[in-house]
């Protein structure tokens, strides 16, 4: 049986890895170590806790000698690392939060996988999750590929910037067997409400503002996380060692007309009038050094391990929002004490 380490898979994009790799392969043992800081929440993977093949870990990724004793005592065969502090407000305030975690979590992991390993690499992988934000800021044309050059703009994308440098190094210098991937803007079920697509969907219901940075301009390409879960799949079991893959959703929408989309759809759930929802857009001010747009091109994933994302956007903000009106009680969970205080400082209490 196979030994799976997953870091930060009571998160969101975690949690949607976890599940698939539990159930589609019982002759794995997977591990789920999270931290279980603001955004990780075992509510996430509570249809799975039971099963056979899984077992929960609680530690922190920046702990070298939990993380050391962690690899010896279970001898893993592979590492699948989502664990990272992700969002860019909360960077641009704590940095030295996101360079702890980032940085010295991921090096501490690729230590413990090259001393486990010593040399012996054979059906060994170390998985790398990242983010598009390492490029930089595209302009109206042009997309993001594998051989785009890093320019991050925040602490946040600069930690995940070093943090894939280092695993690059780690394969190039030790042979550590490692893949890579850059995803865009995930959205979809138990996403913590300080992005902007739960965050929106929450306001909306309890008719409270809907905070949009500057006119909205700014544009991402969107990627339902199921779609992201099956490409992490694939290219952890096929995907060519040493090589990095870029996932993206094929979705580009400025974040104003994603919060008019929602608006109106939330209207037709919530029996309300067409126009109710939009009247709570609210401008405030805009983000340090808010990237203009990103945008992915998935042709090499595409190509060479033949994936696409299944959904569109419309498909895909349908499903979540149907999610988060149908489980009220997590939403109610996860955005009391510190999401609270973090909304107050954000948007001046409103």
């Amino acid at each position: 049986m196979k030994k799976i380490l997953i870091t930060g898979g009571a998160g969101f994009i975690g949690s949607h890895v976890v599940r698939r790799f539990v159930k589609n392969y019982p002759e794995y043992e997977i591990f789920n170590l999270d931290a279980l800081t603001y955004a990780g929440n075992l509510e996430n993977l509570s249809d799975i806790k039971n099963e056979p093949n899984y077992l929960f870990v609680k530690g922190d990724i920046t702990d070298q000698v939990f993380i050391d004793n962690l690899f010896k005592e279970n001898a893993f065969d592979g590492v699948i690392h989502l664990a990272a502090e992700s969002h860019v407000d909360r960077s641009i305030t704590n940095p030295m939060e996101f360079i702890m975690t980032n940085i010295v979590g991921t090096v501490n992991l690729l230590n413990a996988a090259r001393n486990l390993w010593k040399g012996n690499f054979e059906g060994k992988r170390f998985y790398h999750i990242s983010t598009d934000e390492v490029y930089g800021s595209l302009g109206d044309e042009g997309f993001f590929t594998e051989t785009t050059p890093y320019d991050p703009k925040s602490p946040y994308s600069a930690s995940k910037a070093s943090s894939d440098h280092l695993v690059r190094a780690y394969h190039n210098t030790y042979k550590l067997p490692v893949v890579l991937s850059n995803c865009s803007n995930n959205y979809g079920p138990n996403q913590f409400p300080e992005k902007l697509i739960p965050l929106i969907i929450h306001n909306i219901e309890n008719n409270k503002p809907l905070p949009v940075y500057g006119k909205g301009l700014n544009i991402r390409d969107w990627l339902y996380v199921e779609d992201h879960a099956s490409a992490i799949d694939l290219i952890f079991h096929k995907g060519t060692v040493g090589e990095t893959y870029n996932i993206g959703g094929n979705n580009e929408w400025r974040n104003i007309d994603i919060v008019k989309k929602i608006c109106s759809v939330m209207d037709r759930k919530l029996n309300r009038e067409p126009g109710t929802s939009e009247k709570l857009i609210t401008n405030v001010t805009d983000r340090a050094g808010h990237d203009l747009r990103y945008a992915i091109d998935a042709t090499k994933i595409k190509n060479e391990l033949s994936w696409e994302p299944s959904l569109q956007f419309e498909e895909g903000i349908e499903k979540t929002i149907d999610w988060y009106l149908n489980n009220k009680e997590w939403l109610n969970n996860v955005t009391s004490g510190d999401y609270q205080n973090y909304y107050k400082k954000m948007y001046g209490g409103r």
